[in-house]
């Protein structure tokens, strides 16, 4: 009894590991395709109904929560000029997993050619379509001081 359930002790851990790690590699995938200004290949990794947001701060009003269409952010990764040399840095990776459910928050740091331009976090919220990860809603921080 007790070999038994440490078999499916063990292969509930490692189905729960293998879905941080289809998780982590949906992230990694939207970046690769973001860094190389590829569309497609940051559409591999989204949901056609992702939801992107950003809190950030402007001096007027202080903070607030600003939505964008994701065709709109396709178009603005695209047109970044080839000269400019971008890149977000991704600190750690904290995921959480429920079912078809999950969650990762990513601490990052962005760079624009060489120069640390500000940091903050991504979380990410995922949903397994079809045993396959794919975000389904991000939302990020932005700022410059408070970077450590």
């Amino acid at each position: 009894m007790l070999n038994i359930c440490f078999i499916l002790f063990l292969s509930t851990t490692l189905a729960q590991e293998n879905d941080k790690l289809a998780v982590k590699e949906a992230i990694e995938t939207f970046f690769e395709g973001f860094h190389n200004q590829d569309s497609t290949i940051i559409k591999k990794a989204v949901s056609d109904t992702i939801v992107l947001q950003t809190v950030a701060r402007d001096k007027k009003e202080g903070e607030y929560v600003r939505s964008d269409k994701f065709q709109d952010f396709l178009k603005s990764i695209v047109g970044i000029p080839k000269t400019t040399k971008f890149k977000e840095k991704i600190k750690s990776y904290n995921i959480q997993i429920d079912g078809a459910m999950a969650h990762a928050w990513t601490p990052y740091e962005f760079w624009i050619n060489d120069e640390f331009h500000h940091c903050g976090v991504n979380s990410f919220q995922l949903f397994k379509d079809t045993g396959r990860w794919k975000i389904i809603y991000l939302i990020d921080t932005r700022r410059k001081e408070g970077c450590d």
